[in-house]
């Protein structure tokens, strides 16, 4: 992918965990502190039973880690996916004859509209995000 197309995909993707991360994660971090420090402030409990109140408090952070890395795995296996088609169409038409200008343009355009596709998915990727991550029960 060209150097223009990667970078605006990362700004984009950055721009979204960013806002993700402040609106969204970090609320459950700190959730997942306060109620890691409550656990270790039972002096009954065992320490078995402390780690145990310790991990259930991490649950919900790591469900909520969990679906945004899979979502973003699955955006790029996407993006992936249709820059290799943009090459496999390069390497046809270079291979009917097609001058190497002719092919670099070809594949400019087609890769970039397959950026331009895939960030036009981000603010609905974005909004099934936040949903999933405001129902993961605290």
């Amino acid at each position: 992918m060209a150097e223009a197309h990667q970078a605006r995909v990362q700004k984009t993707i950055e721009d979204m965990v960013q806002s993700l991360e402040r609106d969204h994660i970090r609320k459950m971090q700190g959730l997942m502190f306060k109620c890691s420090a409550e656990c270790c402030e039972r002096s009954t409990d065992s320490m078995s039973q402390v780690h145990n109140c310790i991990e259930r408090c991490h649950t919900p952070l790591a469900q909520a880690q969990g679906l945004v890395t899979n979502e973003l795995e699955k955006f790029q296996d996407r993006l992936t996916r249709c820059t290799m088609h943009c090459n496999d169409k390069a390497r046809d038409l270079f291979d009917s004859g097609a001058k190497e200008p002719a092919v670099r343009a070809m594949m400019e355009n087609c890769v970039g509209s397959c950026v331009d596709d895939h960030v036009n998915l981000i603010p609905s990727m974005t909004h099934r995000l936040k949903e999933n991550l405001d129902s993961i029960p605290q």
